[in-house]
């Protein structure tokens, strides 16, 4: 990105490489066709080991009357003509954890789905805006059992690749290694020397300026308008997830109440909430919550979420009225959601998840 405001014109260097045929090429397809066979033995062994789990595969709908709640998400919007000829805004589901939610609530136990999701804003070399997510609910059972859910699909992501190990460029990590629990207090202590505990008060309401504070102190630069979410990211991003998942995978647990608006708080400790993130090679992979099913203070965290990307956006979306309303029924449940197409990135070492996808998204 150039500089902001910046009059000067910058001329691009004279390169001589040819460029890259598209993915539908022959040469291309020869290429990337041992990665995408490798991605369906990976895919049918995680079926498999989720069949014998007692996990039913479910379907949900990618349509929906609201893509998500989380302020930095952002979704493609479209329209659905009536059979009255009148148009009704809807979205391509960013996850399709609220459609889970309800299978939950209608009495299915242990659900998951290989299902397309849509994020506007996001391409790059971890980022397709078309997406698998592997999404996967276990009720009466408490989150920590989802990082052993998490260690065996990396084995079976590698095992299937023929390897066993995960590589991202220059990074490794042992699939078959115990997974490191690290809590998110402790990384930013070790990584960034913040006590990040310090800059939120007793019930979890994070203090701002404590943390800008801190982030001085530490060396670290926030901007003016910078929240206290937008700089808890920055340091995660510039001084956390560099050091995750290398030799061995990470999880990241136990994040400020603040950053899970759909995860009930820990226990023991209201600052902080039951969720976690697995890391591979420095790669975030997945996402995990123990669910909060309180309706009222769901609708709390979403109205707090849509503030906030008002503020910062200018846009909010709906909220899902049936998804609260089911809330009521849902039993005790923990979730989590898995890059898939970064899971086999990983497991075939491929340079970035266009590689992997069978038809990448144009662009």
């Amino acid at each position: 990105m150039f500089p902001r405001n910046s009059s000067r014109k910058r001329l691009s260097p004279v390169s001589h490489a040819l460029p890259t045929p598209p993915w539908w090429t022959p040469e291309r397809h020869a290429d990337r066709r041992p990665m995408l066979l490798a991605r369906n033995r990976i895919q049918q062994a995680i079926r498999v080991w989720l069949a014998e789990e007692g996990f039913t595969e479910v379907d949900p709908a990618a349509l929906a009357l609201s893509p998500g709640n989380e302020a930095h998400l952002h979704a493609f919007a479209t329209e659905a003509i009536g059979n009255d000829g009148q148009p009704r805004r809807m979205y391509l589901h960013t996850s399709p954890e609220f459609a889970m939610k309800k299978l939950l609530a209608a009495g299915e136990t242990r659900i998951a789905a290989f299902a397309h999701v849509w994020r506007n804003r996001e391409r790059g070399v971890l980022h397709s805006p078309e997406f698998t997510m592997l999404e996967w609910y276990r009720t009466g059972e408490p989150y920590e059992v989802l990082i052993d859910d998490c260690a065996a699909m990396l084995r079976l992501a590698a095992e299937a690749a023929g390897s066993r190990e995960l590589r991202f460029r220059d990074s490794t990590c042992d699939a078959f290694a115990a997974p490191e629990r690290l809590s998110v207090a402790e990384a930013f202590r070790r990584h960034a020397g913040i006590d990040l505990l310090a800059t939120v008060g007793p019930d979890g309401a994070p203090n701002a300026e404590a943390l800008r504070a801190a982030m001085a102190a530490a060396g670290l630069r926030a901007a003016p308008d910078d929240g206290w979410s937008d700089m808890l990211s920055r340091v995660l991003v510039e001084k956390v997830e560099p050091h995750l998942g290398h030799g061995r995978p990470t999880v990241l647990d136990r994040y400020p109440a603040a950053e899970a608006a759909l995860a009930r708080r820990a226990a023991d400790d209201p600052r902080v909430a039951e969720r976690f993130e697995l890391y591979a090679c420095g790669v975030e992979l997945a996402n995990s919550f123990g669910e909060l099913t309180d309706p009222a203070e769901q609708r709390r965290r979403f109205i707090a979420e849509m503030d906030e990307k008002e503020r910062v956006y200018g846009e909010r979306y709906p909220l899902d009225e049936d998804f609260l309303e089911a809330l009521e029924l849902m039993p005790a449940s923990s979730g989590i959601a898995l890059g898939f197409d970064r899971l086999v990135m990983l497991a075939t070492a491929a340079p970035r998840i266009d590689a992997v996808i069978w038809a990448p998204v144009p662009g």
